[in-house]
């Protein structure tokens, strides 16, 4: 192990324990979260890990708590994370709703299973894309990031701890079960070859700070309690000094910039990883552990002359709909394999705007898609 904690090297882990070594390499020193699986894996690692790094772990009383005291820690300045999968996700929405309206950088890792309710506790699914996306009230921009191997589990908690800090929100990791679960090789870089983004400071004195007011790219400095700032943080709508401010006018300038730092800096946030799509008259939209079915039998139909390409979604949401909607002018369908009932879906129908038919693969979990599910679905839509 290095000096700072980092275990730089080549490793045969599993998805769930990547993420935590992730973590830990982003600068996370606070875990805190209640076991379930598929991603009980993560709270074990932190746990014995973090001491490690004189970083600390919790197991808290349930999924509600967890959150709530992970933005605690992060008001306090410390990078902090909890892990869940559905039905936790969905006891966490009241305080990931209080996150986003606070402004609060952390990271929150749900690794999908199938639902509703508790369902299928040890099978995979992706049937937390949209609650993702909508669980909590009110109107908010989100992040959302979908590894497809042990590698990018590593990876991407990394970059949603660089998201979380530079816009200021909770950012999710949306893993799968079987993506958690397998082991493949991981490396973890040098320390000092691992990019690393710390939250916007504030730059005036105590006295003419004020926590909400944020500048052109609309994400406010953060002082954390404790370092001589005036720090005040409620759920209630407030104004830039953080006071409750329960007016029209408060209300809609600030819901306008809690959407708009994500919606406006879309471009920045969002990857997507392409294959075969200039020539490509049918195209595969795929994420997470599908995104591996999918890109083999793109990959067997192209060697075949087959004009099919293949989009993987890396970033959920913000969704990519000005380049869904460019692809879609050349195309006759869009295929879209997913577990669960039909999620993205709706979205690459939408931007599609009807330039391309949009076809659902669904799966309803506990399962994954063939890449011959896929090569039959492309073959009933190429010219």
């Amino acid at each position: 192990m290095s000096d700072s904690g980092i275990l730089t090297g080549e490793h045969f882990i599993n998805g769930d324990e990547a993420c935590a070594e992730g973590a830990i390499a982003a600068g996370c020193r606070f875990f805190a979260g209640y076991p379930i699986t598929p991603a009980t894996e993560i709270a074990e690692r932190m746990a014995r890990r973090l001491p490690q790094v004189q970083g600390i772990c919790i197991q808290m009383e349930d999924e509600i708590a967890s959150v709530a005291a992970i933005l605690g820690a992060s008001w306090g300045g410390t990078k902090s994370m909890t892990a869940t999968s559905g039905p936790g996700f969905s006891l966490m929405m009241e305080n990931i709703g209080l996150g986003m309206m606070t402004e609060t950088p952390c990271v929150i890792v749900d690794i999908m299973r199938g639902g509703p309710s508790t369902g299928l506790p040890t099978l995979v699914g992706q049937a937390d894309v949209m609650q993702a996306r909508w669980g909590s009230h009110g109107d908010y921009g989100v992040i959302a990031l979908c590894p497809s191997s042990p590698q990018e589990m590593f990876d991407l908690t990394i970059s949603a701890f660089n998201l979380s800090e530079t816009y200021r929100l909770p950012v999710f990791v949306l893993g799968d079960e079987l993506v958690g679960h397998m082991s493949e090789k991981v490396v973890i870089p040098p320390m000092d070859q691992i990019h690393l983004i710390s939250r916007p400071r504030p730059s005036q004195s105590s006295e003419t700070y004020l926590p909400f007011m944020a500048g052109e790219d609309f994400v406010p400095p953060m002082a954390c309690a404790g370092e001589g700032y005036h720090v005040h943080v409620t759920g209630l709508t407030h104004d830039e000094q953080g006071y409750p401010i329960i007016t029209p006018q408060v209300h809609e300038r600030l819901v306008r910039r809690l959407t708009d730092k994500i919606r406006l800096n879309a471009r920045k946030i969002i990857q997507v990883e392409e294959i075969g799509i200039p020539d490509a008259r049918v195209v595969v939209v795929a994420y997470g552990c599908t995104s591996r079915a999918a890109r083999e039998a793109v990959t067997l139909m192209r060697s075949k002359g087959k004009k099919v390409g293949l989009l993987r979604l890396i970033t959920l949401w913000p969704f990519p709909e000005e380049r869904v909607s460019k692809i879609s002018k050349n195309l006759s369908a869009f295929i879209v394999p997913e577990i669960n009932y039909g999620q993205m879906a709706y979205e690459v129908e939408r931007c599609a705007q009807g330039q391309a038919e949009t076809v659902l693969l669904p799966l309803m979990g506990g399962t994954i898609h063939s890449p011959q599910d896929i090569m039959e679905a492309v073959e009933e839509y190429l010219p």
